[in-house]
């Protein structure tokens, strides 16, 4: 068992506890970003005379070995060492000898596991970033093509109001959006190094903290040693962020589900992203959809675990903080994969407008319109809502729509409607007088669809 802490103990661990304590079978995850930290290590203690130049480059071309070996497969990360820091330093001193020993000068596990942590994290909110965009630019589409694809708007999942397509999209457009400037915030806020904080204290060598954080793309050391190494709150932060993608990715999905159904018949999702039943040939299940629904919960149990451990830890290092790690990485994992296959469902969707338009119409979506329309012609509305009650009253016992109503049954009900009611009721008026920012009408979101655009096209970079 290879340690690097063995000169104080006089027995061998024992094998559970060996086992249990040990991280490597899930921290070799990070094995890219923790070479890449002991590289800038490196470069700074030469700067500073503690390592010779000659042991700098020893090193680094050491370091840059073992790198590109297990990329390639020749050499394999080992659970024979404790974690993914001791098999790069034992691997080092076994290709380089004697100046591998001095790797490790000027820092210790806690700084060097807090920058790995960081530095993966990092990477992984670019990538994140990055699929949220490729979403957007789908939304986007799905928004320009459809700003007069008529559709129920719905409260309670009741029919209520007529919007567009395009409409409907744009409330996810700013959920994600909204999901990606909480990625930006978190990556500000938690770009500063930890390496040089030491154990907890510092350490007595002459580091240049502000020189490894630039090499490593920092804005900056971090003030305070104890907070570098006892610090996870940008792991809750980011879990949160996690969670609250997933419970939109869940919501969108749900409707898809309901767009798919026999009963509602809005969408048909691309065969690619869909599966069918072992029973029953005529199934076609939005099997995808369900999954991300599914997976939420997954990801939001990632965010209560690294909560209640870090709830009770006393300053500064503790080894529950290993337990940062497992979850947060299958969460990170869980998004990614859930953020690529809904965006490939939906830009494979299909949309039965159509059947989208006549739901809206069959619905009484154009209620709340023949209710104002007798309001400008003079009604109190609380009389015009009793009015265009009785007329749905009538459409249902009759089973039509406001619109296949003819002018004399309008007028049995109340004489104030004249023939210009069909047109006022019609579902492009209904939507398209509603031309405040931010409503569904064709003028109003053609602003909001130009808005959008130009904000992709500034955010054209992922995160850096």
């Amino acid at each position: 068992m290879a340690q690097l802490w063995g000169g104080r103990f006089t027995k061998e661990t024992d094998q559970l506890v060996y086992n249990f304590n040990a991280s490597i079978s899930f921290d070799q995850k990070f094995y890219a970003q923790d070479m890449r930290g002991s590289i800038a290590h490196v470069k700074m203690l030469a700067k500073q005379g503690i390592l010779t130049e000659d042991e700098r480059d020893q090193i680094i071309a050491g370091i840059e070995g073992i790198l590109s070996d297990v990329e390639q497969g020749v050499l394999e990360i080992s659970d024979k060492y404790e974690d993914i820091h001791s098999f790069v330093e034992a691997t080092l001193v076994d290709r380089i000898g004697e100046p591998g020993k001095k790797l490790h000068t000027g820092r210790s596990r806690n700084d060097q596991v807090a920058l790995d942590m960081k530095l993966y994290t990092r990477d992984e909110i670019q990538v994140l970033d990055g699929l949220l965009k490729e979403l957007l630019e789908v939304l986007l589409h799905i928004m320009e093509e459809n700003t007069e694809t008529f559709m129920p708007g719905f409260t309670h999942l009741q029919k209520a109001q007529p919007i567009t397509l395009a409409h409907h999209m744009g409330a996810y457009f700013e959920m994600f959006r909204r999901d990606r400037s909480k990625l930006y915030d978190i990556y500000q806020r938690m770009n500063y190094c930890p390496l040089g904080s030491g154990a907890l204290a510092g350490t007595t060598y002459p580091l240049d903290r502000e020189y490894t954080a630039e090499l490593l793309g920092f804005a900056g050391p971090t003030l305070n040693s104890m907070d570098s190494v006892a610090d996870r709150d940008y792991v809750i932060e980011l879990m949160s962020a996690l969670s609250t993608i997933m419970m939109h990715l869940s919501r969108f999905s749900e409707e898809v589900i309901i767009w798919n159904s026999n009963e509602y018949q809005f969408v048909d999702i691309d065969d690619a992203y869909s599966t069918g039943s072992s029973i029953m040939p005529q199934k076609k299940n939005p099997d995808i959809a369900e999954l991300v629904r599914g997976k939420t919960g997954r990801v939001y149990g990632a965010l209560m675990s690294i909560l209640t451990t870090m709830k009770g830890i006393p300053l500064a290092y503790n080894k529950d903080m290993q337990e940062d790690k497992e979850l947060a990485f299958d969460a990170i994992d869980t998004a990614k994969g859930c953020l690529a296959l809904f965006t490939g469902m939906l830009r494979t969707m299909k949309f039965r407008k159509e059947n989208m338009e006549n739901s809206a119409k069959n619905g009484f979506t154009n209620a709340t319109d023949a209710a104002d329309y007798l309001v400008n012609h003079g009604v109190a509305f609380r009389d015009a809502h009793g009015i265009v009650g009785r007329l749905v009253l009538y459409c249902l016992e009759k089973d039509i729509a406001l619109d296949d109503m003819t002018l004399e049954e309008f007028k049995a009900i109340s004489p104030v409607f004249e023939a210009d009611i069909y047109e006022a009721i019609s579902m492009e008026t209904c939507v398209n007088k509603r031309m405040t920012i931010g409503a569904p009408g064709k003028e109003a979101m053609e602003k909001v669809i130009a808005i959008y655009a130009k904000y992709l096209q500034e955010c054209e970079k992922t995160l850096a």
